[in-house]
Protein backbone atom coordinates (compact mmCIF):
# COMPACT_ATOMS: atom_id res chain seq x y z
CA UNK A 1 0.00 0.00 0.00
CA UNK A 2 1.13 3.45 -0.43
CA UNK A 3 1.01 6.36 1.52
CA UNK A 4 0.82 10.16 0.72
CA UNK A 5 2.92 12.31 3.23
CA UNK A 6 1.28 15.58 1.56
CA UNK A 7 3.07 17.72 -0.55
CA UNK A 8 6.13 19.34 0.56
CA UNK A 9 5.49 22.71 0.04
CA UNK A 10 4.23 23.16 3.92
CA UNK A 11 0.24 23.10 3.02
CA UNK A 12 -1.64 21.23 5.90
CA UNK A 13 -3.19 17.75 4.69
CA UNK A 14 -7.02 17.88 3.42
CA UNK A 15 -7.47 13.74 3.48
CA UNK A 16 -8.56 12.38 6.62
CA UNK A 17 -6.90 9.25 7.59
CA UNK A 18 -9.66 6.31 7.97
CA UNK A 19 -7.39 3.53 8.71
CA UNK A 20 -7.77 3.78 12.91
CA UNK A 21 -11.45 3.83 12.02
CA UNK A 22 -11.88 0.90 9.83
CA UNK A 23 -9.33 -1.13 12.58
CA UNK A 24 -11.82 0.01 15.14
CA UNK A 25 -14.92 -0.96 12.95
CA UNK A 26 -13.16 -4.19 12.44
CA UNK A 27 -12.88 -4.63 15.85
CA UNK A 28 -16.38 -3.82 17.38
CA UNK A 29 -17.90 -6.32 14.95
CA UNK A 30 -16.15 -9.09 15.82
CA UNK A 31 -16.65 -7.96 19.53
CA UNK A 32 -20.81 -8.22 18.33
CA UNK A 33 -20.00 -11.21 16.53
CA UNK A 34 -18.32 -13.43 19.62
CA UNK A 35 -21.21 -11.79 22.05
CA UNK A 36 -23.88 -13.15 20.31
CA UNK A 37 -25.58 -15.60 22.16
CA UNK A 38 -25.65 -19.38 20.67
CA UNK A 39 -29.64 -20.36 20.27
CA UNK A 40 -30.20 -22.86 23.05
CA UNK A 41 -33.74 -22.71 23.60
CA UNK A 42 -36.43 -25.38 21.86
CA UNK A 43 -39.86 -25.34 21.65
CA UNK A 44 -41.34 -29.18 22.23
CA UNK A 45 -43.88 -29.90 19.45
CA UNK A 46 -46.19 -33.45 20.19
CA UNK A 47 -45.76 -34.88 16.52
CA UNK A 48 -48.57 -37.46 15.32
CA UNK A 49 -47.52 -40.75 15.37
CA UNK A 50 -47.34 -42.41 11.96
CA UNK A 51 -49.62 -45.52 11.23
CA UNK A 52 -48.65 -47.87 8.56
CA UNK A 53 -50.55 -47.52 5.74
CA UNK A 54 -53.06 -50.68 4.86
CA UNK A 55 -51.77 -51.29 1.21
CA UNK A 56 -54.34 -53.80 0.18
CA UNK A 57 -53.89 -55.32 -3.49
CA UNK A 58 -56.29 -53.68 -6.20
CA UNK A 59 -58.44 -56.51 -6.75
CA UNK A 60 -57.79 -58.12 -10.19
CA UNK A 61 -60.49 -59.23 -12.79
CA UNK A 62 -59.83 -62.65 -14.27
CA UNK A 63 -61.12 -61.46 -18.08
CA UNK A 64 -59.84 -57.65 -18.38
CA UNK A 65 -58.93 -55.00 -16.45
CA UNK A 66 -58.42 -51.04 -17.07
CA UNK A 67 -56.10 -48.78 -16.28
CA UNK A 68 -56.90 -44.89 -16.30
CA UNK A 69 -54.46 -42.06 -15.92
CA UNK A 70 -56.52 -39.03 -14.44
CA UNK A 71 -55.68 -35.01 -15.32
CA UNK A 72 -54.62 -34.69 -11.55
CA UNK A 73 -51.89 -37.46 -12.29
CA UNK A 74 -53.74 -39.98 -10.29
CA UNK A 75 -53.12 -43.75 -11.68
CA UNK A 76 -56.12 -45.58 -11.59
CA UNK A 77 -56.68 -49.84 -11.68
CA UNK A 78 -60.31 -50.51 -12.41
CA UNK A 79 -61.32 -47.67 -10.22
CA UNK A 80 -58.73 -47.91 -7.38
CA UNK A 81 -56.23 -45.66 -6.91
CA UNK A 82 -52.97 -47.00 -6.67
CA UNK A 83 -49.09 -45.89 -7.46
CA UNK A 84 -46.29 -47.22 -10.16
CA UNK A 85 -44.91 -49.69 -7.29
CA UNK A 86 -48.27 -51.11 -6.58
CA UNK A 87 -49.38 -51.49 -10.55
CA UNK A 88 -45.98 -52.99 -11.51
CA UNK A 89 -46.97 -55.80 -9.08
CA UNK A 90 -50.35 -56.07 -10.06
CA UNK A 91 -49.34 -56.10 -13.51
CA UNK A 92 -47.12 -59.02 -13.10
CA UNK A 93 -49.33 -60.81 -10.55
CA UNK A 94 -51.87 -60.86 -13.88
CA UNK A 95 -48.90 -61.91 -16.39
CA UNK A 96 -48.64 -65.61 -13.79
CA UNK A 97 -52.74 -66.11 -14.62
CA UNK A 98 -54.09 -68.15 -16.86
CA UNK A 99 -55.31 -66.96 -19.19
CA UNK A 100 -53.63 -64.18 -18.63
CA UNK A 101 -56.31 -61.13 -18.37
CA UNK A 102 -56.23 -58.04 -21.31
CA UNK A 103 -55.17 -54.83 -19.95
CA UNK A 104 -56.75 -51.73 -21.08
CA UNK A 105 -54.72 -48.32 -21.27
CA UNK A 106 -57.05 -45.38 -21.16
CA UNK A 107 -55.43 -41.49 -20.40
CA UNK A 108 -58.30 -39.06 -19.85
CA UNK A 109 -58.13 -36.42 -22.26
CA UNK A 110 -56.30 -33.52 -20.65
CA UNK A 111 -53.92 -36.16 -18.51
CA UNK A 112 -50.02 -35.61 -18.13
CA UNK A 113 -48.02 -37.21 -21.11
CA UNK A 114 -45.07 -37.41 -18.81
CA UNK A 115 -47.08 -39.65 -16.46
CA UNK A 116 -48.69 -41.21 -19.20
CA UNK A 117 -44.93 -42.14 -20.37
CA UNK A 118 -44.09 -43.82 -17.25
CA UNK A 119 -46.94 -46.09 -17.03
CA UNK A 120 -46.54 -47.20 -20.17
CA UNK A 121 -42.92 -47.82 -18.89
CA UNK A 122 -44.25 -49.81 -15.61
CA UNK A 123 -46.91 -51.93 -18.37
CA UNK A 124 -43.38 -52.46 -21.02
CA UNK A 125 -41.01 -54.22 -17.95
CA UNK A 126 -44.07 -56.16 -16.50
CA UNK A 127 -44.26 -57.93 -19.35
CA UNK A 128 -47.60 -57.95 -20.14
CA UNK A 129 -48.60 -59.69 -23.63
CA UNK A 130 -52.43 -58.47 -24.24
CA UNK A 131 -52.91 -54.85 -24.14
CA UNK A 132 -54.83 -52.48 -25.85
CA UNK A 133 -55.20 -48.77 -25.89
CA UNK A 134 -59.06 -48.08 -25.48
CA UNK A 135 -60.56 -44.57 -26.05
CA UNK A 136 -58.88 -43.55 -28.63
CA UNK A 137 -61.93 -41.91 -30.22
CA UNK A 138 -62.06 -39.15 -27.28
CA UNK A 139 -58.48 -37.74 -29.42
CA UNK A 140 -59.47 -37.84 -33.48
CA UNK A 141 -61.53 -35.17 -34.76
CA UNK A 142 -64.24 -38.32 -36.22
CA UNK A 143 -65.18 -39.20 -32.97
CA UNK A 144 -66.34 -35.80 -31.57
Amino acid sequence: MAMSGGSDDGAPMMEMNTTPLIDVMLCLLIMFIMSIPVATHSIDIDLPVATPPTDTPPPIDPVKNKVVLTVDGKIMWNGTQIGSQRLLTTLQATTRMDPEPELQFQPEPNASYELSAQVLQVIKASAVTKFGFVGNEQFSEFGK
